[in-house]
This record gives structure tokens, C-alpha cells and sequence, in this order.
């Protein structure tokens, strides 16, 4: 994750690395000027809302050549979407697709669950320096020159993932000597200078690294201990300082939530919470729209990057399918399937005859049904201004457990598709509604089963194990809010609420009380195998999606790409934050 390149003019030509066992792509460079200077590392939707009009983000369809991306970009006159805009959608009609179409076993009975919250252990076996050590595959990024520590090449300052991984190289050293003389431990030529630090920089290792040693002390149930070094930790962090500050603020929150639970002590801000959490589900909130979320959506990458691509790579596997039939785990607001809308309007040699959208909504009922109500409502009459044959098709399920192939309304004549855009990390703490949903997809067998998830390991046994994934992951999108977040009143909402909330199920819960849980694409290779699925490649085009829609944001110069498999890895300063992978059965 740490060799980041700059690239001059690239094309899009895959050379096979055959001694690779992952089989990354690399990339030459020879066309497409435009992606000149586009970083490379090889190694949570929308609707009604009254300022909706700045997620119009002017992306153009292009259709044969990506080279061409300027001369084919729509202009805000053109005639077929802005010489009458329909008044609901005024605010569709400059989020273009850059579109590039070309031609292109039985399941296992018993298996064990993705998780089994009844083995959750509440402390670790792994000792925290051994994670550190193996965490990211070092610290190869802060090896120091004659005991100095430079900033990455290009930054004119470290990020927030770069000060943790400081920290965790002075914690690691520091307690690998901690039994060594005084004058051996000054004498160490690396974790211990401060050199090419500026003086807010040396707070922040050194915060960070009081943050680990309390999670080391909460590992080992020494909670008095934990408790000095959180009285230090908390008057030196804050949720309004910089980004080393704010989410060391959370993270140590969520410790004293632990500590004060394991001793079954109740403090005012701990009681607080508990009231809170019922009211509070991030799952369910999600799923509709507040001002915080669109600025979310509208100045982060991430999401729409997915989106993009997903959708890049959904259009490539139905290019001559007639009628298209999608079934969306998660459909929230629906933006994508007017994204795909504009792209199946576009099509000259295939037009499509019919659109069918098939949402499986679960979860509270009586709330749920009327937002994807709403949400069918707008997709048809978006469709109806296209033009283009459109159905809209809901499965109610009080339960996952409920849901059944007949449910669904399949015609033999159309191409069936799934696309799962952060529906299943939800599902897997319900490793039986998982199973449901994987076994009813099984048995109607679509063409192409596209999925987005979020790459990160939140689902360890371990404490500390679990505590320190989690801090460099949350660590890179406080950075990034710190860099593209426009408005601080969102970000701190959005920091408080949604991602505080977070950080105190992962850190402070055990069992089925921690919910907020992640696992990496590994995880959900072996996991997909049982259900004899198989990896395929993402098109160089759905790649190039990617590239050019990081390209539209103006922080989108430190998004990084890379591949694992055949899966593309969306990340922030080579810290990993999402995937897109596609998938078919055998």
C-alpha cells in the first residue's frame, strides 16, 4: 500500500504477473493523456432533501473512445434532458454516467457461520505489539534516515494514519525495551527522535501512543491503570481539534464505556450513551436522508467511486440483454438505478425493452416501506421521462429468514442481475439471515452478482486486535473528512453520530451487543465459494470509472487503487476503505 506512484500518460493494458499469487494488474503508459498525474498504488443515498442540487456532480456519457471524456461531456443545454426538466428531477439532470459500452455445485450443508457472537472472546491472545508489527506489513513508509522520520514524498504534512503508525513504532519499540537500561532506550537510534516533527505532530504521537498503552492496560483488565491514562488522554484530545485529536477523542470514549462496563461502574456520559443507543441505529438511519449524509455523499469519494463502478460493471455483463431484471439488497434512495437509467438510454445498437428494479426491503417495516415506496414512485417517473419500459417490484420481509425464490416475479426472457452495494457487512452478525439471502441468490442464479463492501477487518475475537484495525481505518477517514468535508457543522455530526457510534460498538461491546462488524475480501471470498460463486475480472473500463470519477472531487488526488485478485480496493492514502468485486455462478 505504500508505493505510490505518479504515472504520466496510461493506458489501460493488463501484463499478467504470473509469479504474482494475487494476480494485481499493472499498468503501462502509453494513451490516454487525460489521466496524467492520477495516483496508482500496485500492491454509506439520495433523494428529497432541499439542497439535493449539489450532488449534481456534471458527469457526461462518452460512448466508444475514454480519451474523448472532454469533447463528449453533456452540456447543461442539451436538449433531451434540459429543454423541459421535469420538476422532481431537476437535480438528476447533470449526474451523467460516463458510460464507455462495448461487446464483451451443490452448496455445502453445514458450514461454519461468518460469525458466532457466543465465541466472541473479550480479550486477546495476541499480544498488541505483535498486531502492530503485522499490521499494514509494517511501518515501511516511516523508516527513518540516520534516525530522522521525513513526510511521505508530495505531503506537506503526515496524515492521520501516518501519526498512528508513528505511534505504533515508538509503542512497540517502548515496550520491546521497557525492561532495558534507561541509557540502552535513549541511545535507540529510530522510535525515539522526534526529528522532522513540528511540534503538533510530536503531540499527536504522542497522544496516539498514550492511546494504545490504554488499550494495551484495557487488554489486560488493568482498568485502574487505564483510567490515569485516560484522564491524560482526554483533556489532551477533542472532538473540535485536528484529526489526530478528534478521533483519538472517540476512540478513548469507547474505552471508558468498556472500562466503566467491565467494572461495573455507570458514568454520567456512559449512561448517556446506553439511552441513546436503542434510539440510534446507523443501519436504519442510513436508509434515508439528512443534511449530514448528502454532504457525506456529495464530498467524500468513496460512495460514488463504488457506485460508479458498480454500476460500469452491472451495464458490461447485460450489453445485449433486452430486458434487464436487477434485484438491489439495499436500494435506500435508488440514485444508481437513475444513473443506469441515463446509461441504458444512451444505447443505440440494444435498446432495452424493459427495466425491472426488484428491492428486498427488511428491517422496521412501517418506516422502510414508505421511503422505498417513494423511492419506486421517483424511478418511474424518471423512467417515464426517459422513456424507457420500467417496473418497479418490492419483497416485504418482516425477516430475512422469510425470504424465498418465489418471491420474486422472474421472467424467462430477462437477464437477471444482483447488485449489493453495502446490504451484506449488515447481515453478518445474522450469519442465517446471510445464508438465506446467498441461498435464494443461489437458486435464481443471475448472470452477474455485483458487490460493494467495506475492506476492513471489525469482526476479530480479539480486543486489541479488533482496537487497532479499527483505529488506522477510522483513522484515514478522519483524515479524510479533514480534507474534503466542506462544512465542519456536517463532519462533526457525522464524526459524533455515525462514526462515534461506531467506534464505541467495536471498542466498548462483546457478543451480539456489537453489531458494527466488517471483515475483508478474503473473508467474503471463502464465503461466496460455498455458494458456488467465482471471482471475474472488473474491465479495464469499469477500472478507468474509478480513476475518472476520483478524478471529479477535489481530494480525489490522494484516493488510491489497488488490486487484490481480481477485486478493485478503493482507498485513502493507500489505507484500504472499500471494494468492488463481481461475481457469477459456476
Amino acid at each position: 500500500m505504500e508505493n505510490l506512484c505518479n504515472f504520466g500518460d496510461l493506458s489501460f493494458n493488463i501484463v499478467e504477473d504470473k509469479l504474482s499469487s494475487s494476480n494485481d494488474i499493472f499498468w503501462e503508459t502509453n494513451k490516454l493523456s487525460e489521466m496524467k498525474n492520477v495516483k496508482f498504488s500496485v500492491e454509506e443515498d439520495l433523494g428529497d432533501y432541499n439542497g439535493i442540487e449539489s450532488l449534481c456532480s456534471n458527469f457526461g456519457f462518452f460512448q466508444d473512445d475514454p480519451s474523448q471524456e472532454d469533447e463528449l461531456l453533456l452540456s447543461t443545454d442539451q436538449q433531451k434532458y434540459h429543454q423541459q426538466p421535469y420538476q422532481d428531477y431537476e437535480s438528476f439532470d447533470n449526474l451523467h454516467f460516463d458510460m464507455v459500452q462495448f461487446d464483451e455445485q451443490q452448496c455445502p450443508t453445514k458450514n461454519p457461520p461468518l460469525c458466532d457472537t457466543k465465541k466472541d472472546q473479550q480479550f486477546y491472545q495476541t499480544p498488541p505489539i505483535e498486531i502492530l508489527k503485522n499490521y499494514g506489513k509494517g511501518f515501511k513508509r516511516l523508516s527513518p534516515d540516520e534516525g530522522k522520520i521525513h513526510h511521505p514524498e508530495n505531503e506537506s504534512k503526515l496524515s492521520t494514519e501516518d501519526i498512528m503508525k508513528i505511534a505504533g513504532t515508538r509503542f512497540i519499540q517502548s515496550s520491546s525495551l521497557s525492561e532495558s537500561a534507561s541509557g540502552l532506550i535513549l541511545d535507540h537510534p529510530f522510535g525515539f527522535s522526534f526529528s522532522g516533527l513540528s511540534d503538533e505532530e510530536k503531540e499527536d504521537v504522542s497522544l496516539a501512543e498514550s492511546l494504545l498503552a490504554c488499550a494495551e492496560k484495557v487488554g489486560y483488565q488493568q482498568y485502574e491503570r487505564a483510567r490515569k491514562l485516560l484522564l491524560q488522554i482526554e483533556s489532551l484530545s477533542s472532538k473540535t481539534g485536528n484529526p489526530v485529536k478528534r478521533v483519538v477523542h472517540y476512540f478513548a470514549e469507547a474505552l471508558r464505556q468498556r472500562i466503566d462496563k467491565e467494572t461495573g461502574r455507570v458514568s454520567v456520559s456512559t449512561n448517556n450513551m446506553k439511552k441513546m443507543g436503542p434510539l440510534f441505529d446507523p443501519q436504519e438511519v442510513t436508509k434515508d436522508l439528512n443534511p449530514a449524509l448528502v454532504a457525506f455523499f456529495q464530498d467524500l469519494p468513496f460512495c460514488k467511486i463504488s457506485m460508479f463502478t458498480c454500476v460500469q460493471t452491472l451495464i458490461e455483463n447485460v450489453t445485449n440483454a433486452k430486458k434487464i431484471h436487477v434485484i438491489d439488497l439495499e436500494i435506500r434512495k435508488g440514485l444508481q438505478w437513475t444513473i443506469l437509467m441515463q446509461a441504458l438510454q444512451s444505447r443505440n445498437k440494444c435498446p432495452v425493452e424493459l427495466l425491472k428494479i426488484t428491492a428486498i426491503v427488511t428491517g422496521n417495516i412501517e418506516t422502510l416501506k414508505n421511503i422505498v415506496e417513494d423511492t419506486g414512485k421517483r424511478l418511474k417517473d424518471f423512467a417515464r421521462y426517459l422513456n424507457i419500459p420500467f417496473l418497479f417490484d418490492t419483497i416485504i420481509v418482516s425477516d430475512l429468514l422469510h425470504l424465498r425464490e418465489d418471491l420474486f416475479k422472474i421472467d424467462s426472457e430477462e437477464t437477471v442481475a444482483v447488485y449489493s452495494q453495502f446490504a451484506l457487512q449488515s447481515k453478518i452478525q445474522q450469519s442465517d439471515q446471510l445464508e438465506t439471502i446467498m441461498r435464494v441468490v443461489r437458486t435464481i442464479n443471475p448472470k452477474v452478482m455485483v458487490v460493494a463492501e467495506i475492506e476492513a477487518n471489525h469482526n476479530s475475537k480479539s480486543f486489541v486486535n479488533r482496537f487497532i484495525e479499527a483505529l488506522f481505518y477510522f483513522s484515514a477517514f478522519f483524515d479524510c473528512f479533514e480534507d474534503c468535508m466542506k462544512d465542519d457543522e456536517n463532519r462533526m455530526i457525522l464524526e459524533s453520530k455515525y462514526f462515534g457510534h461506531g467506534i464505541r460498538n467495536m471498542v466498548a461491546e462483546e457478543g451480539a451487543e456489537r453489531k458494527s462488524r466488517n471483515v475483508k475480501i478474503d473473508v467474503w471470498r471463502a464465503f461466496f465459494a460455498r455458494f458456488g460463486m467465482v471471482e471475474t475480472e472488473l474491465s479495464m473500463m469499469s477500472l478507468y470509472q474509478a480513476e475518472l470519477m476520483a478524478k471529479r472531487f477535489p481530494c480525489g488526488i490522494s484516493c488510491t487503487f489497488d488490486m487484490n485478485g481480481h477485486c478493485l480496493l478503493v482507498g485513502w492514502k493507500g489505507t484500504p476503505i472499500n471494494s468492488v468485486s463481481v461475481w457469477k455462478f459456476i
